[in-house]
């Protein structure tokens, strides 16, 4: 991530311009969820406000998830093996399944996991054109969405987690 354009949705060198304004909002996102996170000790990172609740470990490993899941749909056209489900269905669906798994990790574990995942993304997309962004096949229930719109759907995904992201770290830090 470019610290000096971080506020400009722009081009970016070895990408297609409209893949490179994407991947601008992804960085922006991605940056401040990891602001968010900074200097969290690991028992914060598994702050379980009540029975029902996601961790902050959790959710920062659903977003890896679903990056994997949309590096699967978009870029290799496929389901996930037995093997990559096993990996990341808790982190994936959650509940508590995700609670009962995704516990014990320091932080760098989690920034490792997306750091890993979003290079994939970024490796991928080097190999893209814009008019793969707008390549178009039926969606959630049956309606057209493009490439564009499952991509903005995994950093808009990020945005609503880190809100509860933050809602918990204040939990976490006894700032309620």
């Amino acid at each position: 991530m470019n610290d000096d354009k971080i506020y400009l949705i722009t081009d970016i060198d070895g990408f297609t311009p409209q893949i490179g304004r994407l991947i601008s909002m992804m960085n922006y996102a991605r940056r401040t969820t990891l602001n968010t996170v900074k200097g969290l000790t690991t028992a914060q990172l598994d702050y379980l406000h009540d029975e029902t609740s996601n961790t902050i470990g959790a959710l920062l490993l659903h977003m890896a998830a679903v990056e994997f899941g949309y590096q699967l749909e978009t870029f290799h056209r496929r389901k996930p093996t037995d093997e990559e489900s096993a990996k990341w269905n808790a982190a994936f669906k959650l509940g508590q399944e995700g609670r009962d798994q995704i516990k014990g990790k320091p932080l760098d574990y989690y920034m490792q996991e997306l750091g890993d995942m979003r290079q994939a993304t970024l490796d991928q997309f080097r190999q893209r054109t814009d008019r793969w962004l707008v390549e178009e096949e039926p969606f959630w229930g049956g309606k057209p969405a493009n490439n564009y719109f499952k991509w903005f759907h995994v950093f808009e995904d990020e945005i609503n987690h880190r809100g509860q992201i933050r809602w918990l770290r204040k939990r976490a830090l006894g700032q309620a």
